[in-house]
């Protein structure tokens, strides 16, 4: 049996004995800091224009005035071009703030949030999506991707004592051949298997009162459980229906986890 395939089970036997059993609850901050690479604080310095946006995030929050936190990679950063009507209708006036950064994994979110990203600010919600690049390959476990969003909610935690935290299950994806072209859609893989894994395995952080784990990977789906183009046109990020969809999937959540009526 190749590894491939021992995945897709190990997501399908994961999410089986979560429904059937509940999640075991731990301490995020259990993690020891630079055990391995997910966890382990690094800038990508050497990425063209990643500094400056960082610097750009330091910047905004520097200026106060934050209740929302979105915190992410390229899909989270979407938000201000794909996803900018959706973010307009929903969150600007929730004084939110994107910190998503375009091909980050778990432990560039960890040297972002030790270095300015989320300093002297008080928000009432920081939202949590991160780990599919960490999942490509053979380089991270779902193990240790879940350990990185694991060591994130602890930074936020421990930095932001008085702010929620919403883990999002990581997005169902296409994989590399799936992706090729523009046709075919996205039926569920190893990667997305991996995925799924590591989410469920970070759900185990959350304990109900100041952590939250949501999956609204469902939203995204057709009725065969394919993820089609028309909401991820490269079976990756979403265009404005797949922000549209997010955002009405999360928003009862998002709502009560802000002390909002509704």
């Amino acid at each position: 049996m190749n590894r491939k395939t021992l995945l897709l089970l190990l997501s399908l036997s994961v999410m089986f004995l979560n429904g059937c059993m509940g999640v075991d609850k731990v301490n995020p901050c259990d993690v020891v800091i630079g055990s391995h690479p997910a966890v382990t604080p690094v800038p990508r310095a050497d990425k063209e224009g990643w500094m400056a946006r960082h610097q750009a995030i330091v910047d905004r929050i520097a200026q106060g005035n934050v209740d929302l936190l979105m915190v992410g990679d390229s899909i989270t950063a979407g938000w201000e071009k794909s996803g900018k009507t959706v973010w307009d209708k929903y969150y600007a006036s929730r004084n939110a703030v994107n910190l998503g950064i375009g091909g980050d994994r778990t432990e560039h979110v960890l040297w972002r949030l030790e270095n300015g990203e989320i300093e002297n600010i008080h928000p009432k919600l920081a939202v949590l999506l991160i780990g599919t690049n960490n999942s490509g390959g053979e380089q991270y476990t779902e193990e240790q991707i879940a350990d990185g969003i694991k060591a994130i909610v602890c930074k936020l935690r421990t930095k932001l004592p008085k702010t929620k935290v919403l883990i999002l299950a990581i997005f169902p994806r296409g994989n590399t051949e799936q992706r090729k072209g523009t046709e075919n859609d996205a039926t569920f893989n190893a990667q997305w298997a991996k995925n799924d894994a590591a989410s469920q395995l970070a759900s185990q952080a959350a304990d109900g009162k100041m952590v939250f784990f949501l999956d609204i990977n469902k939203a995204f789906l057709n009725e065969q459980g394919v993820l089609p183009r028309e909401v991820m046109p490269d079976l990756l990020h979403p265009k404005e229906k797949g922000y549209q969809l997010w955002a009405v999937a999360m928003e009862p959540t998002i709502a009560k986890l802000m002390g909002e009526k509704k």
